[in-house]
């Protein structure tokens, strides 16, 4: 299909859940892509399951300027520029109401979830410029769209992160750049089983089944749900789409 031939993307969070199904339908859809995480290993594995000379990684954490700034070097280095930039790393933290969570996880969950955003953005500014544009996609959530007890610095997060979006977009279109966020419901990742097991630890499927209620279509969204709507803001469709919400929720924030 094609949608992103001779585009390159750079996915960070990249070695599972959205950012792997992202990363092999980008692929797929005509983009060389370097995906970025923390574990070498489990890059390593993402790479060979999806089995496209056309994906590639690079070790880095995202919570640090220089590492940030060299993922894009790494791009431009091995495919002559960046196009598309999924902010996708993200963790969720413990599950605890707000008087028991301790001040070291708030501030690793924000460091990962905005801090890290904010760094991969200020360095994709200046590497999607040359190329004359591009396209940003954030990963938020649902949780950033309402509250949501006993996550409270993931929800704090995933909120902070559509206010740096829309701030980037009024920056970014002088250059071409568009930034928008997918704000999904639950997706059938790591993630969920950690916080199903946080909610219920005596008997995690009964948070699951609690959580599936709340969606009207009945199900957590599958990593290629969501990699789906990222396809469409990284693409030329999306050419006149900057500064918004994308919601790929099932209908959970219809109620």
């Amino acid at each position: 299909m094609d949608r992103l031939a001779d585009k390159t993307a750079v996915i960070t969070g990249g070695a599972g859940g959205i950012g792997a199904g992202a990363a092999r339908l980008f692929a797929a859809e005509g983009a060389n892509v370097l995906i970025v995480d923390l574990s070498e290993d489990a890059l390593e594995r993402t790479v060979r399951d999806i089995g496209s000379n056309r994906v590639s990684y690079c070790v880095a954490d995202v919570t640090q300027a220089d590492d940030n700034e060299r993922m894009f070097a790494t791009a431009e280095e091995r495919y002559g520029g960046v196009d598309a930039f999924l902010a996708n790393a993200g963790i969720e933290g413990a599950v605890a109401p707000i008087v028991e969570t301790r001040e070291e996880d708030f501030d690793r969950v924000i460091a990962v979830n905005v801090k890290g955003v904010w760094l991969g953005i200020k360095y994709a500014i200046p590497a999607m410029a040359k190329r004359g544009g591009g396209s940003i996609v954030v990963t938020s959530s649902v949780a950033g769209l309402s509250g949501t007890p006993g996550i409270a610095p993931y929800g704090t997060s995933k909120h902070a992160v559509i206010g740096l979006m829309r701030a980037a977009a009024r920056e970014c279109a002088p250059m071409n750049i568009r930034v928008n966020t997918v704000n999904p419901s639950p997706v059938e990742t790591r993630m969920m089983r950690s916080l199903e097991a946080g909610m219920s630890p005596d008997d995690p499927e009964a948070a699951r089944e609690r959580i599936r209620g709340t969606v009207p279509l009945g199900r957590y969204a599958e990593p290629e749900d969501i990699a789906k709507v990222m396809l469409f803001l990284a693409s030329d469709d999306a050419a006149f789409v900057t500064g918004s919400i994308y919601k790929a929720d099932g209908g959970a924030s219809a109620y």
